[in-house]
């Protein structure tokens, strides 16, 4: 059997990799793909929103669901509002591994070092034990805004975002408790999702990713902190870019590969160094995943830092205004230009360690813009549980029309600022004028399909 559309060069080497294995490994690629989603425990759906055609649970992550079909998610409110996240599901088993490597639940500082477009820093974020800290990099410009979303709509309040190549973070050696490398690759384990992925293959790519991903590593495992882990995964399944990887990092970092217990059932396969998932064997794409324990490292050199870059401390007056809108303990700092923004009080030193040894600091969740003697809220504070404004509840029409920037009147609202909710969830944020009302939702996430249409 010669599978529609495979690379030769791919369909020897895995035939080699897999023995009498690869016939149904080679179908299951040519089979649909199965939908998936990880719900957010901080914004749970309300028992009358309309249900999502979940079939069964993801075996490895508890808010893990498979889906019958894959439904018109765009035009559920509730995607919008962050009540869950379309993931794959093989690369949900990174819960699995971080419950095992971190059973005590005690403060992380965790980086997500190719975190875009977010999914694998949204899981973090909702399993990190209280008080930790997550920041999600992205080094591609043109992808960050679709992270910084992602995670404004997931609503967690201790995730942080930046966009640096992974040398810039040399000031950060020994920093980090966790950090993921979530690795750019060849794509094999994209074969079936999208077909593209065939096309652009070859060996000459195996080769260059695998030499791409060795120089993320080399710098990524210096930030790890003693004791600390490193965790590496691609989306591929040849040992070029996965085992091979992990026993170079060990040998010339002094980093030992840890094992993980995954049950048989599950259909995880462990390889020379790793844990391979494979379409054939789970319901699931092409995952790799690899966990690293540093022994030697360096601790980290704390520098007193008093002061943030670019930001400031709020007037007296000002932070008052501010602290009105408010029901969480937060620190508030400001911009030159009025930018207002926020962060768990108890996480102010790290984030000030982070700002001063990054080349242009990290960007924090803006909760809003000073103008004169008002406070103009962000989405972002709209899509927590920290705000202290009445909120008004929409029906499924009229929330995607809110959602399409079309609503322009809510008729017997109180005037003023209001959290537009949809079965109990937040979509953002509206001032009604009286005779009609100001949208507020950001104009690069609305829905840009015609509604009469669908």
């Amino acid at each position: 059997m010669q599978p529609n559309d495979l690379p030769p060069a791919f369909c020897r080497r895995m035939r080699e990799d897999l023995d009498g294995d690869f016939e149904p490994f080679a179908a299951a690629l040519n089979e649909p793909p199965p939908v998936s989603i990880r719900l957010n425990p901080s914004k749970p759906l309300s028992s009358s929103a309309e249900s999502l055609p979940l079939s069964s649970p993801v075996a490895w992550h508890p808010q893990g669901y498979y889906l019958d079909k894959r439904p018109m998610f765009a035009l559920d409110p509730a995607f919008h509002a962050g009540a869950y996240y379309v993931q794959e599901a093989s690369s949900m088993i990174l819960h699995a591994a971080l419950t095992q490597l971190f059973s005590d639940k005690f403060p992380l500082r965790i980086l997500d070092l190719c975190a875009a477009p977010g999914g694998k820093s949204t899981l973090i974020a909702s399993w990190m034990p209280e008080g930790s800290l997550l920041l999600s990099n992205e080094i591609i410009r043109s992808r960050v805004g679709a992270l910084q979303g992602n995670l404004t709509s997931w609503g967690h309040p201790a995730t942080f975002t930046c966009s640096y190549d992974p040398e810039d973070f040399k000031g950060l050696a020994g920093f980090f408790d966790v950090v993921l490398v979530d690795a750019p690759c060849s794509g094999e384990g994209l074969f079936r999702k999208d077909p593209a992925a065939r096309a652009e293959w070859s060996e000459e790519n195996v080769c260059l990713s695998a030499a791409r991903q060795r120089r993320i590593l080399t710098a990524a495992r210096q930030l790890v902190a003693p004791g600390g882990v490193l965790l590496y995964s691609t989306c591929t399944y040849n040992d070029s870019e996965n085992s091979e990887n992990v026993a170079w990092l060990a040998k010339s970092a002094g980093m030992h590969p840890l094992s993980l217990d995954f049950p048989a059932d599950w259909g995880v396969v462990a390889r020379q160094q790793g844990y391979q998932l494979y379409p054939h064997r789970v319901r699931g794409e092409g995952f790799y995943l690899a966990a690293l324990r540093q022994l030697e490292g360096v601790r980290f050199q704390e520098k007193p830092v008093r002061y943030l870059k670019k930001l400031e401390a709020l007037h007296t007056r000002d932070e008052k205004l501010v602290r009105g809108w408010l029901t969480e303990d937060l620190f508030l700092l400001r911009s030159k230009e009025g930018k207002v923004v926020a962060a768990p009080v108890s996480l102010a030193k790290p984030l000030r360690q982070l700002d001063s040894a990054l080349p242009q600091g990290i960007w924090f969740t803006e909760i809003g813009h000073l103008k004169g003697s008002e406070l103009i809220p962000a989405h972002a504070l709209a899509m927590r549980a920290g705000s202290a404004l009445e909120k008004v509840a929409l029906e499924k029409a009229d929330a995607l029309r809110f959602l399409k920037r079309e609503l322009t009147a809510l008729p017997d609202v109180p005037r003023g600022w209001q959290v537009v909710t949809y079965q109990g969830l937040p979509l953002g944020w509206v001032k009604n004028l009286g005779n009609r009302i100001n949208n507020y939702f950001p104009t690069e996430q609305r829905i840009r399909m015609d509604l009469e249409r669908v």
